[in-house]
């Protein structure tokens, strides 16, 4: 049992919220390649891709493995996004940052996502069943080199100029403007 769960209802939960996370990411994605900003998905894609690392730490382990490390380092990577968006409006540097951790957070739960699907989908399991085949390495390579791409396109036209209304007279300016 996981927080009154059992493991398997649990794991269930962790999908879909993940895959929340990736959708709404991906919607970020493509408002940021449009140069604009959405307050409501971000927010959703934020707090979702927060969750996807959170409830990863509450499965049963022994030891530190990859997915421990990748939550770790997703939870930093978040921690920057969001006090760049919400603490620091984007101002300077603090824009670059937002949108390399952002989509940084995403990229990783794609990977993760790949992966998963390599482990836990039989066509794919076929075709590289311990990920060290070429079908997984071609994917994850085509998955990065889409994220440096989406990426660098993603830093020259997201500008805080673009950031929504909706975002500008929320209620973290009343706390932070």
């Amino acid at each position: 049992m996981i927080l009154g769960m059992s493991l398997s209802a649990f794991t269930t939960l962790h999908v879909v919220i993940s895959l929340i996370g990736i959708v709404t990411g991906l919607v970020v994605a493509y408002e940021m390649l449009r140069g604009r900003d959405s307050s409501t998905w971000t927010a959703l894609f934020l707090g979702t891709t927060v969750l996807t690392s959170v409830t990863g730490f509450f499965f049963p382990f022994a030891g530190i493995k990859p997915p421990h490390i990748f939550g770790a380092i997703s939870l930093v990577v978040l921690a920057v996004a969001i006090g760049a968006l919400y603490a620091y409006r984007l101002s300077g540097a603090w824009r670059g940052a937002y949108v390399a951790s952002a989509l940084f957070a995403l990229y990783l739960n794609v990977f993760v996502g790949v992966v998963q699907s390599f482990q836990k989908w039989a066509p794919l399991n076929r075709l590289a069943p311990t990920q060290t085949e070429a079908p997984f390495l071609v994917a994850q390579a085509i998955v990065l080199a889409l994220f440096v791409w989406i990426g660098l396109i993603a830093f020259r036209r997201f500008h805080t100029g673009a950031i929504g209304a909706g975002l500008r007279s929320s209620a973290i300016d009343a706390k932070f403007g």
